[in-house]
């Protein structure tokens, strides 16, 4: 059975092609817009095993928010943060994740959740 990533992007153009490069890689995959979609998402539907989440998100939580929320509500999901812009520190991070400057390669981007799955 495939392991199922959840992807969160506001942009939905690249949200699109994250999804595409990482069923391509034989993942299965789900997606949200923002980040209360994703929590709802993993609320709700159980499986969820690799979150790759944007920073910059419109709403009440950016990535960097989510990724500490499903650290704290579910540890064992592993985590992979993306931005362009933003770099993080890792004490700006949850412990043990993964993170990806943009613009990535599908190497790069599939590299990474096969290193987590």
């Amino acid at each position: 059975m495939s392991r199922v990533v959840l992807v969160v992007d506001d942009d939905a153009i690249i949200r699109l092609d994250v999804v595409l490069m990482i069923e391509d890689a034989g993942f299965n995959v789900i997606e949200a817009e923002n980040a209360d979609e994703a929590i709802e998402l993993l609320e709700t539907r159980p499986g969820i095993q690799i979150i790759f989440t944007d920073i910059e998100m419109p709403g009440l939580m950016n990535g960097l928010n989510l990724a500490f929320a499903v650290r704290d509500r579910w540890p064992p999901v592993a985590i992979i943060i993306g931005s362009g812009r933003v770099r993080p520190q890792p004490d700006e991070m949850p412990d043990n994740v993964t993170f990806l400057r943009k613009p990535y390669s599908q190497a790069s981007l599939v590299e990474a959740v096969r290193s987590v799955a």
